[in-house]
């Protein structure tokens, strides 16, 4: 499987891109003034502590102070568990007036961006996320994620309780494995490991050298992750459009993934790196919900709040020798584009897959067993069940971020996000309903209906005699405001 990663960087945005035999598979973004705080490290100047509220404010040289509350003060504890995990809740914590004073240096980290007035929440429990683990610095519990199956999780905290241990990979700290490290190989764990160690030393000799309000370290951005987490040994060439910051991910890579940087190439033409494979125009189709199947069929996709769902359709495709083939067919290639999609929109959740139904038992288990074979392409954890009494097929793919849709758009203002408006006619005979109300509460001199252009000329045409005969019967002229800015349902009523 040849891999390409492909990077478009402006000062405003990074995109990356993920390319298999010519066709994107995933696109990432960030937006330098949308990246958080989270997971940033500080070294913070105590401000202020309030007894009563058993909290302190911190100066980590943002606007506004940062919070700091008891709960989030990190303690050991003997037995090497991580505090949090083995506080008991009704046990009284060390007051924090006693944990920390006014003008005290201090090491935080952020575990919640500033929200309007209030300002980033903080912890003294330093956490730094690596491709496969958790590293705590302040620990030496050794653990693993709770979603991965209660009856792998032993065997999995020895081995790397065993990797911890080895003198070769440095010494300290505790570690958390991830999910997506269920299937991970001891030298890529080892590889974490080094990895993690390293970058917490690099932050404690920060923390010697800055003065309070310094930020010692914040959580890779976008480039820094590609070589992180999007590199694998099918990986053939990492191409970067800039050549200021192919330089800046050389010296991280030489650093920290030499195998990784060994793969970037500074891309030079002319012609934008995105258009190499019409990128822009797969992620065009992908905010849509009709995807096209070269065969002649088509998929629905449709993005709730709850779930997602896929509906398959034969549409134009006719070219097997029978119907059942035409079926079959059509699901075969709506298996991979499926799995496709779901990698290019990033959807997570519950995920209901609806096939085109097929009456023999033989090519449901041959499109099932294709689809999970284009599913297991995935960087991202999937479940997948088998057909439904219905014919359906429901999955689960893990969250991870943000959806493209949910990153790149925002409910439309003229239909809130309905995906439908009603239809001029239904507002023309909504707002004869309201004339009717008005009339019955208010007694002016002339109603004055101010609407979308569509409505008005309606109004004048195929509903002017309904319009008459409301005039007539309330006593009162209705006169017609056609508005341009105003949406197909949005009116007003004037009383004059």
């Amino acid at each position: 499987m040849q891999q390409d990663i492909l990077i478009n960087w402006s000062p405003q945005e990074t995109r990356v891109a993920v390319v298999e035999h010519g066709a994107v598979q995933e696109l990432h973004v960030e937006r330098t003034l949308e990246r958080g705080l989270v997971g940033n490290i500080y070294l913070g100047k105590v401000s202020r502590v309030l007894p009563g509220m058993q909290s302190a404010f911190i100066d980590i040289g943002l606007e506004r102070a940062a919070f700091l509350h008891v709960a989030d003060v990190w303690q050991r504890n003997e037995g090497g568990e991580p505090p949090m995990a083995m506080r008991n809740k009704t046990e009284p914590l060390v007051p924090i007036e006693k944990q920390v004073f006014e003008g005290q240096a201090l090491m935080v980290q952020v575990i919640k961006d500033p929200i309007g007035t209030k300002g980033a929440r903080l912890s003294t429990q330093v956490s730094i996320a690596g491709r496969l683990l958790v590293f705590l610095p302040q620990d030496d519990h050794v653990g693993v994620s709770q979603k991965i199956p209660l009856n792998e999780r032993e065997a999995l905290r020895n081995r790397l309780q065993a990797l911890v241990g080895d003198k070769s990979t440095g010494g300290g700290g505790g570690f958390i494995l991830r999910t997506n490290g269920e299937d991970a190989t001891d030298e890529e764990l080892a590889e974490d490991i080094a990895y993690l160690r390293k970058t917490w030393s690099g932050i404690r000799e920060s923390a010697l050298r800055q003065p309070p309000k310094s930020l010692l370290y914040q959580d890779l951005n976008l480039l820094q992750r590609v070589l992180r987490d999007l590199v694998s040994e099918h990986t053939q060439s990492i191409r970067i459009d800039s050549r200021e910051q192919f330089a800046v991910m050389q010296d991280f890579g030489k650093e920290f993934m030499p195998a990784a940087a060994a793969k970037l190439q500074l891309y030079k033409m002319e012609r934008p790196i995105f258009d190499l494979y019409s990128i822009d125009e797969d992620v065009a189709k992908a905010l849509g919900k009709r995807v096209d199947l070269k065969s002649g069929g088509y998929l629905i996709v449709d993005q709730t709040e709850a779930l997602t769902t896929i509906d398959v359709n034969t549409g134009g495709y006719v070219g097997a020798r029978n119907f059942d083939d035409t079926i079959f067919k059509t699901n075969l290639e709506a298996a991979g584009a499926i799995a496709r999609q779901l990698r290019l929109r990033n959807l997570g959740g519950i995920v209901i897959v609806d096939f085109i139904d097929m009456v023999r038992e033989e090519h449901q288990g041959q499109v099932l067993s294709e689809f999970r074979k284009q599913l297991s392409r995935d960087r991202v954890k999937t479940m997948v069940g088998s057909f439904s009494q219905l014919g359906l097929v429901e999955m689960t793919r893990k969250r991870t971020r943000e959806s493209l849709a949910h990153m790149l758009c925002e409910p439309c203002p003229t239909c809130q996000g309905v995906g439908q408006v009603k239809t001029s006619r239904t507002v023309c005979y909504e707002i004869l309903r309201e004339l009717l109300r008005e009339a019955r509460q208010f007694n002016p001199k002339e109603f004055r209906v101010i609407a979308s252009a569509k409505v008005v000329e309606l109004f004048l045409d195929e509903e002017s005699q309904h319009l008459a005969g409301l005039s007539d019967f309330i006593g009162k002229p209705i006169s017609l405001h056609s508005e341009t800015d105003m949406a197909q349902e949005q009116y007003d009523i004037v009383l004059i």
